[in-house]
């Protein structure tokens, strides 16, 4: 009797959680989508809002242990969004995502408190290898249009990454990093030169 009241107990949290979570991403919209027009805006027309609280559900599914279901409901959601968000992706509060289309956040992702991406951003993957392949994004983090984040790699919170930006080294926090493959250009509000030879040596394989 008692394991059955923790349970149900577990699933009241649980639930509570989530919706909580849905609740700080419409925040989110809200707050940073200047041409949103209210709560029933977002939730009736933003894929980016709808790809986000169904993942909550799907990733709860995933990590009940529930096999097939939550895969095949991330390609659901894909094909209603536009966005592919693998079920095991760690997504924290208020999360948004402008836009949305192409963006593919991949199985090991996290994403920190308070981040926003733009369309065609791509959390990936550069190894085959089972375990840790996806980069970790602290809070408040911003990543431009089209720039592709790659590999177990970290960025720090309020890092911002510059569109069309291929990141393949880690981010310090507070900084800036733009180009292809992406170099910091700015540390805590302050403008970086990269050193000629450091530039020079800079390569990327994927």
């Amino acid at each position: 009797m008692e394991n059955r009241s923790s349970r149900s107990t577990e699933n009241v949290r649980f639930v509570d959680d989530v919706f909580s979570a849905i609740g700080s991403d419409l925040r989110a919209a809200l707050e940073r989508d200047p041409a949103a027009r209210g709560a029933a805006d977002v939730i009736l027309s933003y894929p980016g809002f709808h790809a986000v609280a169904a993942h909550r559900f799907i990733h709860a599914l995933h990590r009940s242990g529930i096999p097939l279901l939550p895969r095949w409901l991330s390609n659901v959601n894909r094909f209603f969004t536009g966005i592919e968000i693998h079920p095991n992706a760690r997504i924290g509060r208020g999360f948004f995502i402008d836009h949305g289309m192409g963006v593919v956040i991949g199985e090991t992702a996290e994403v920190g408190d308070n981040c926003t991406i733009y369309q065609g951003v791509t959390l990936g993957g550069t190894s085959l290898a089972r375990g840790k392949r996806h980069p970790t994004l602290g809070n408040n983090v911003t990543v431009g249009v089209g720039a592709a984040v790659l590999g177990a790699i970290t960025i720090g919170d309020h890092a911002k990454i510059g569109g069309g930006s291929v990141v393949v080294r880690d981010v310090p926090p507070n900084a800036t990093a733009v180009g292809v493959p992406a170099r910091i250009v700015m540390k805590d509000g302050i403008p970086v030169s990269a050193p000629a030879e450091e530039e020079a040596n800079w390569t990327w394989v994927i």
